[in-house]
């Protein structure tokens, strides 16, 4: 059995997307363009590190129906490596997107089979997260999941990354000790925050990660406990804060990175496009500062921006490498 670069664990969706010039007010019908197609955060942040070129692979649960065959056909088509997990008692998850003229976004999902991934299934996957260099896994399964493939992870030397997406409120904050690096949104960071105890000032600061001093955003991160923290901004780039003696061969414990100038159209998966663009940098770039990872991952995370989807809107390193050298 071959080793693998990168593996995730997470979700599938299948996505159906309105595209209108703005978002309908209540009890209102707008006209707009409709597309569907494979996504889910897990599924997206695996096609993101999958096209960078590093071996990746993919388990997650979908239904005994027409949208998981989707789903196989999608992955074998843009050979992905992916273990299914085929559920009789759930469908395959799905959801709604609106995005207006501005590419904001309003989602409502379905999870579906995805709440059928839990630990019986990680415990039965024990040898391909053994396997693994990193782990990738967000919150879209079963929590209790999550939290069992983390540790499991660590237990066996794998690097594990948490995207905290999105910010479940059962989550245990204990959870969080099993992740070496952590990459929620802004919204995201400041509800974490909130969950682990935070005062009043400590959630009003974290709300305003995008503009606050460097010093006290560093400070908020590493009240987390996690030992790195890369916070997404969307069109404020990203900030990362390290532990002490865990730089991972950055030169500072702490940076903000501006966004890569782009023509977004839906920003629908830039978060997940980072978070798998990150992972593949991780292994790419392993000899390398982990600035180097970030700034990859900030550009898949751009370029996702440009085209209308999730899964299908990830760019290859190729495309990444002859937009950006």
């Amino acid at each position: 059995m071959t080793d693998i670069d990168v593996l995730v664990i997470g979700s599938y969706v299948q996505d159906h997307c309105w595209q209108t010039e703005r978002a309908p007010e209540r009890g209102e019908t707008c006209l707009g363009r409709f597309s569907t197609g494979p996504g889910g955060k897990g599924f997206n942040q695996a096609v993101a590190a999958h096209r960078q070129g590093v071996e990746t692979c993919f388990l997650g649960a979908i239904g005994d129906d027409a949208l998981g065959v989707v789903a196989r056909r999608f992955a074998e088509d843009d050979k992905l490596a992916a273990e299914w997990i085929v559920r009789r008692d759930a469908a395959t998850a799905a959801s709604s997107i609106v995005v207006d003229a501005r590419g904001d976004n309003r989602i409502v999902v379905a999870l579906g089979a995805n709440e059928k991934l839990g630990v019986p299934e990680i415990r039965a996957n024990e040898a391909l997260i053994a396997r693994a260099k990193v782990l990738l896994m967000q919150l879209e399964t079963d929590l209790a999941g999550v939290d069992a493939a983390l540790a499991l992870a660590r237990s066996r030397g794998v690097t594990t990354v948490l995207n905290t997406a999105p910010l479940h409120p059962k989550l245990d904050p204990a959870t969080l000790r099993h992740a070496d690096i952590v990459t929620p949104n802004e919204t995201e960071f400041a509800l974490l925050i909130e969950k682990l105890g935070g005062d009043e000032a400590a959630r009003r600061d974290a709300r305003a990660a995008a503009t606050i001093d460097e010093r006290r955003l560093h400070e908020l991160c590493r009240s987390t406990g996690v030992p790195t923290v890369v916070i997404t901004l969307g069109g404020h780039g990203c900030f990362v804060s390290h532990a002490d003696g865990n730089r991972h061969g950055d030169a500072a414990s702490c940076y903000r990175i501006a966004p890569e100038r782009v023509k977004a159209v839906d920003t629908t998966g830039a978060g997940d496009a980072f978070s798998g663009g990150l992972v593949a940098g991780l292994v790419m770039f392993a000899d390398r500062p982990f600035r180097d990872a970030v700034v990859h991952a900030n550009r898949i995370a751009a370029m996702s921006t440009e085209i209308v989807g999730t899964a299908p809107a990830m760019p290859t390193r190729a495309e990444v490498t002859a937009r950006f050298g």
